[in-house]
């Protein structure tokens, strides 16, 4: 079996963990003020850290419920086992497994499972990005203001600090400039929906590696662009992600004060 495919098999199989859960009374506690955890996001990343444990041994697993210390690894796969817990707990079906492979500081596989909607998209370097086996290309729009953009809002909004404020004048800015805003609560998703030409650009600050690592692969296999809000190369440590079809790419950099 390839191994892309079992990357994919994991994903399908601990799908049904967080699937049963939907449909089931929750436990929701705070990792912050509105930042939540569920049973079922302990008990998916409990199921991937095992499967992907044995499969994977030479990869050190980065987890978002779990894992403490370095995001910087040589060989590591960084796993969100439920992007979107917001959305879980309120019975929105906007929410995905998300597992980014990565060697040597580049993403090599990546796989992103919504289990609600059974949409898997899957991506390996150089082989393209995929949905239930369809191809994906980004959109071909070129007019920053026809554009739609998805974004999402940090955590850190809550203390009205400078994540707070960048946002909102960010939204001032761009928002006579563009189609509309999508604020859809899993930048997993964001970035395949973008991979798949539903949007045209995706922006976001105050994410970690288990939100973008499997994205940014599935996007850059569809022809997409990212980069931080400087427009250098995005790293893990960069504030924020900017991520497009390639083409309004410098045109919506103009709006994004960098950070």
């Amino acid at each position: 079996m390839k191994t892309i495919e079992k990357l994919k098999s994991i994903a399908l199989e601990a799908g049904k963990i967080v699937a049963g859960g939907y449909r089931a009374h929750k436990e929701v506690e705070h990792k912050g003020l509105v930042d939540l955890v569920t049973q079922y996001d302990v008990e998916t990343e409990a199921y991937l850290l095992d499967a992907l444990g044995k499969e994977f041994p030479n990869y050190v697993l980065v987890g978002e419920e779990s894992f403490k210390g370095s995001y910087r690894h040589e060989r590591a796969i960084y796993i969100d086992p439920i992007d979107g817990t917001t959305n879980f707990v309120h019975g929105i079906p906007h929410l995905a497994i998300s597992l980014g492979v990565w060697e040597g500081g580049l993403p090599q596989m990546a796989v992103v499972y919504n289990p609600i909607l059974d949409e898997l998209y899957w991506a390996a370097a150089g082989e393209g990005a995929y949905r239930n086996g369809s191809r994906l290309t980004v959109s071909p729009q070129r007019e920053l203001q026809q554009s739609l953009i998805a974004t999402g809002f940090p955590y850190a909004k809550v203390n009205r600090g400078v994540e707070y404020h960048w946002v909102i004048q960010t939204l001032t800015d761009l928002l006579p400039n563009i189609r509309d805003i999508r604020r859809l609560g899993s930048a997993a998703l964001d970035l395949c929906y973008l991979a798949e030409g539903k949007t045209d650009a995706f922006y976001e600050i105050d994410l970690k590696p288990w939100d973008v690592a499997a994205g940014i692969l599935i996007l850059l296999e569809a022809g997409g662009e990212v980069s931080n809000t400087s427009g250098g190369v995005f790293d893990f440590d960069d504030k924020g992600i900017v991520a497009s079809n390639r083409k309004v790419h410098k045109q919506l950099l103009k709006y994004l004060e960098p950070i």
